[in-house]
């Protein structure tokens, strides 16, 4: 899918720190979400985990069908902020917050036998109830973002079912890929279906979970829609759900920044008002290596510098990049790709101002959505 950015035409009026989605690169990826769901015959929702935009959440409801949530701050976001169903699972539900995460919930999704016995009959009755099971398959590529590696919290495993204590439970969930393709969810719903298969028939859905990379270049979209119909073949036309996080939000728009500072220690170093650690920190925790707009790898071009944040944290470094011509001070730099998984993990470590949230729409206008100040450090503090 060929994505194509204007940020470079608006650099001008940008404000920075800033992230920038990009309204028509958001609905490319929308669009191709609405066409697996129509063709497959699976329900897409938002993970707000990966992406929680609200002021795009009216285009986000045109295409999707709602949202999934990882508690009861996330469900009470998606009951104000969109308009579809509200899917909610947690590790472990609060007993001060389980009697509105139901009330807001259309499915609840529980993650051990524990927790389904303590809240089961409060639950019945006001929503469709399901478990999370682990199938124990998974070739996520880093351990900390792999919900079925060695000892995991996540879900219920075969050794640890109960099939006396199904009576009420209506659906499956399982979640297992990390930014991966069609190939991996193959294998995973195989492990899936070889330990819980005998569970399906007696569900009226089942949950696919996250982590499908379909709006990635590659993917391979037709596999995916096969693999999806042919499952709910097998099962007399169950009810699917894929719920992607990094799908919605990837290559839609980028964190900008500024340099503030040029010191030189052994080489040059460029301090930006945008930190690794508060603004992209999947950056430190993956790691990856961020893309910046006209940047290259050390030696490709002839002016090398390291790009550092503002905090004093000594790691807070984006890595190092090399450039055309000399940065200057006030220079505009483009984090390419930061729109999903990045304004939901922002911090104010150190007190820095969280970036602004902004929108170029389809007709080229720019507007700032979302501002933050001192009164958003005050308030966390």
């Amino acid at each position: 899918m060929l994505k194509i950015s204007r940020i470079e035409t608006i650099l001008h009026e940008i404000k920075t720190p800033v992230y920038v989605c990009e309204e028509q690169l958001l609905e490319q990826n929308l669009t191709l979400l609405e066409e697996v769901a129509k063709r497959s015959g699976a329900t897409v929702l938002l993970a707000l985990k990966g992406f929680a935009f609200k002021a795009l959440a009216p285009l986000v409801d045109r295409y999707l069908s709602g949202c999934t949530c990882s508690g009861l701050h996330e469900a009470k976001f998606a009951k104000e902020y969109f308009k579809g169903t509200i899917h909610t699972y947690s590790p472990a539900y609060k007993e001060e917050d389980i009697d509105e995460v139901i009330a807001l919930s259309d499915h609840l999704i529980f993650n051990s036998f524990h927790q389904w016995e303590k809240y089961k009959a409060k639950a019945l009755g006001k929503t469709s109830c399901g478990l999370r099971l682990n199938p124990e398959v998974s070739s996520s590529p880093v351990d900390l973002y792999n919900p079925c590696g060695l000892y995991s919290r996540l879900g219920i495993t075969k050794e640890n079912m109960q099939y006396d204590n199904l009576e009420g439970i209506e659906g499956l969930h399982f979640h297992a890929l990390c930014e991966q393709d069609a190939s991996a969810l193959e294998e995973v719903l195989k492990g899936f279906e070889e330990r819980f298969g005998a569970l399906i028939p007696r569900m009226k859905w089942v949950n696919f979970g996250g982590g499908h990379h379909i709006t990635r270049d590659g993917y391979d979209v037709e596999k995916l829609i096969k693999i999806i119909n042919d499952f709910r073949a097998r099962y007399n036309g169950i009810k699917v759900y894929l719920e992607p996080g990094e799908a919605v939000g990837w290559q839609t728009g980028p964190l900008v920044a500024s340099v503030l500072d040029i010191v030189h220690n052994g080489m040059d170093i460029a301090i930006l008002d945008i930190s690794a650690e508060a603004h992209m920190p999947d950056t430190l925790a993956m790691p990856y290596r961020a893309q910046i707009r006209g940047a290259g790898e050390v030696g490709e071009k002839p002016y090398v510098y390291r790009l550092g944040g503002p905090t004093c944290l000594a790691g807070d470094i984006m890595g190092d990049y090399s450039f055309d011509a000399p940065l200057k001070i006030g220079d505009k730099l483009i984090f390419e790709d930061m729109i999903h998984y990045t304004i939901v993990k922002n911090t104010t470590f150190n007190g820095v101002k969280l970036p602004d949230l902004a929108v170029l729409h389809k007709d080229g206008r720019y507007e700032v959505t979302s501002q933050f100040g001192y009164d958003e450090y005050k308030r966390r503090n």
